[in-house]
């Protein structure tokens, strides 16, 4: 699994270097030097993590990190300071700091909160999201239905344990890229020609079955995966 990351930190050697560290131990590393400018990467683009610096011109972190959390409540955040100040902690976590890096720090330390602040946010979604509401339909992971209610018809569709996994899948990455080589790895448990031939299989059974809902599409993203997208009802 790729594990993109974002980084806002307005020193640029500071930052290119903790972005060149991410980079050589496996992840996606992303570097804006303002808030403004990463808010947009944040908008454009699909991550797993924000570092973010708290002290920043145009937009400090602790804004940038209420705008993340209007978009994505879920993502874990981790807090740069160059102040150790009580106050500026208690700020940081009520926002929603999955963790907190006083500067200046060790580059291995980084790297094992980062590992750890993941890994933790992995667990955390896969024990608790089991259920979703999606546009006219809610999907029960556990029990493998697939509702469909507009008000006027109302249908049930049973999906086998490959297409509930996608969907489940799908539903947590909703709007989102969901990498195919995550897919992949995390339900049929490699990434060859022949499993990427079977989840194309999985792709257009799940779209025949969401078709009922013309505001919901699976699209294909080239060369990363698929999106489902949810879009607005009005």
């Amino acid at each position: 699994m790729s594990i993109n990351i974002l980084i806002a930190e307005d020193d640029l050697n500071f930052g290119e270097v903790l972005k060149s560290y991410l980079d050589l131990n496996g992840f996606n590393a992303d570097l804006a030097q303002d808030g403004i400018k990463a808010l947009k990467k944040f908008n454009d683009q699909n991550y797993h993590l924000c570092i973010l610096d708290v002290m920043m011109p145009n937009m400090d972190g602790f804004e940038l990190a209420k705008e993340i959390k209007k978009k994505d409540d879920k993502i874990p955040i981790i807090f740069l300071t160059a102040r150790a100040l009580k106050e500026d902690v208690i700020e940081g976590f009520k926002i929603g700091a999955d963790d907190y890096i006083t500067k200046p720090f060790n580059s291995e330390e980084l790297l094992y909160r980062v590992k750890a602040v993941i890994k933790r946010s992995d667990k955390e979604i896969s024990n608790k999201e089991t259920e979703f509401d999606l546009g006219k339909y809610h999907f029960n992971f556990p029990l493998r239905i697939l509702e469909f209610n507009d008000g006027i018809e109302k249908s049930t569709q049973k999906l086998s344990p490959k297409e509930a996994q996608l969907l489940r899948l799908f539903c947590i990455h909703k709007n989102n890229v969901l990498p195919r080589s995550l897919a992949l790895k995390e339900i049929w448990g490699k990434d060859d020609y022949f499993t990427a031939r079977s989840m194309d299989v999985f792709v257009t059974k799940l779209r025949k079955y969401i078709e009922k809902d013309p505001n919901l599409e699976i699209i294909n993203i080239h060369g990363n995966g698929f999106r489902l997208v949810e879009r607005n009802n009005n």
